[in-house]
């Protein structure tokens, strides 16, 4: 679990995205130059998502971004399968309070969660420090 820091353009971001969709955002960071990740109180996806969509499509073409909408879950397997999206059938153990196990049933599902050069297996392993204290991410 890191330290979260923000910047003005973050909390501008967030401020937006809050008051557009009125659902509380719980953390809000850029993952790429074209890329805002809002992490979303438990219950509220929907709610900040819309009818179709619509929220997330209205505030992409205003900031002129991409972007990629979590709910968060107290509970660090929930929380991993739901960042794990579109991919659906996998396991989530937490071992050893400190190592999460993800179980592939085959070597398509295992290639979604690694992603091109593992890059979606980074991005899931910082996601995930920055709320829980844990030490690594398996995928097997």
């Amino acid at each position: 679990m890191t330290k979260i820091l923000y910047d003005v353009e973050t909390i501008k971001f967030s401020t937006f995205f809050e008051s557009f969709t009125r659902a509380k955002v719980k953390d809000c960071f850029k993952e790429e130059d074209s890329l805002i990740v809002f992490v979303v109180q438990q219950g509220m996806l929907a709610k900040a998502i819309g009818k179709l969509g619509i929220n997330i499509k209205k505030i992409s073409q205003k900031l002129k971004k991409k972007i990629k909408v979590m709910e968060f879950n107290p509970d660090v397997c929930k929380f991993v399968k739901k960042s794990l999206y579109p991919v659906r059938d996998v396991d989530v153990e937490f071992k050893d309070d400190s190592i999460v196990y993800i179980h592939c049933p085959d070597t398509k599902t295992k290639g979604l969660v690694y992603g091109r050069d593992r890059e979606r297996l980074k991005s899931l392993k910082s996601l995930v420090k920055r709320y829980f204290k844990i030490e690594d991410i398996i995928v097997d």
